[in-house]
């Protein structure tokens, strides 16, 4: 119940940051994300473009998927942009946002302590080196805050068969943080966890940690882009948010998309194109 009361009144303060700190003469918007994308520095990246060729300012609040969805039926925000497909498909269906566009992906890595204790590294499997993780009692830290990684990582688990909610509090501990503040308590406890490649190519205070599974299929991670529908929330800014919509899957906000590189790495990969995509 105080981690619930926690995150809503951060995002009570973020909601009434993006507003005052906008001009009355300022043509803007809200736009309810994830963490991933601001702690990668891809909004750091992209906003400025897209307000040179707008004139539109965008307002970023940072959340996990669950949060961000919520908001966005809420309409506490003009444009969702998340990544957990299924849930995305079900405001659309739900009337709460018109078409959902597929915008961008990555993948999900499984990082931890270089000494790897539980020896997963080099693992094919996602599922396996989990299994792996449990087996070894080993320190493993979950967002645990209904994020699209969270919800990525409950998947995994199932295939593994392992039921880590049991052991919750022991050896897997749910944080209910984003993607950077739970990076940084895997460091400081030589933890195991589940990234997004952005943020772990991004993060800094690694200390001890290692990169230790990547290129399972199932690790793929799919980021959708939704302007909230004006006719459920007439309030929203609908002709601004279709413009930073329609600049995202553009060619110039694919191309920044594309273009974005941390120490000679790509972070994200536009596919708004994608065959039989949204």
């Amino acid at each position: 119940m105080y981690r619930r009361g926690f995150v809503l009144s951060l995002v009570l303060f973020q909601l009434l940051f993006a507003a005052s700190a906008v001009r009355a003469d300022e043509r803007y918007i809200v736009v309810a994300s994830t963490t991933s994308t601001e702690n990668s520095g891809l909004f750091g990246h992209l906003l400025p473009q897209f307000t040179a060729a707008s004139g539109i300012q965008v307002r970023i609040v940072a959340v996990g998927t669950g949060q961000a969805i919520r908001l966005a039926r809420g309409g506490d925000a003009d444009v969702l942009l998340v990544h957990h497909e299924p849930s995305e498909e079900a405001v659309v269906a739900d009337g709460f946002g018109l078409r959902r566009h597929d915008l961008m992906y990555n993948d999900f890595v499984i990082v931890g302590p270089k000494a790897d204790p539980a020896g997963i590294r080099g693992l094919a499997s996602a599922p396996d080196a989990l299994r792996r993780v449990a087996e070894a009692r080993a320190p493993f830290v979950s967002r645990g805050d209904d994020s699209g990684t969270h919800k990525a990582e409950d998947r995994l688990w199932g295939l593994s068969g392992i039921d880590q909610k049991a052991a919750s509090g022991t050896w897997y501990r749910e944080l209910g943080s984003g993607m950077g503040a739970t990076l940084n308590t895997a460091a400081g406890l030589a933890a195991y966890t589940l990234a997004d490649r952005g943020t772990w190519i991004a993060f800094r205070n690694r200390q001890d940690l290692d990169l230790l599974v990547e290129g399972d299929a199932r690790l793929f991670n799919q980021y959708g882009v939704i302007l909230v529908d004006p006719a459920k929330h007439p309030h929203t800014r609908a002709v601004e948010g279709q413009s930073f919509v329609d600049w995202l899957i553009g060619p110039a906000g694919q191309k920044a998309i594309a273009d974005y590189k941390l120490h000679g790495q790509q972070l994200f990969f536009p596919n708004a194109a994608r065959a039989g995509g949204s």
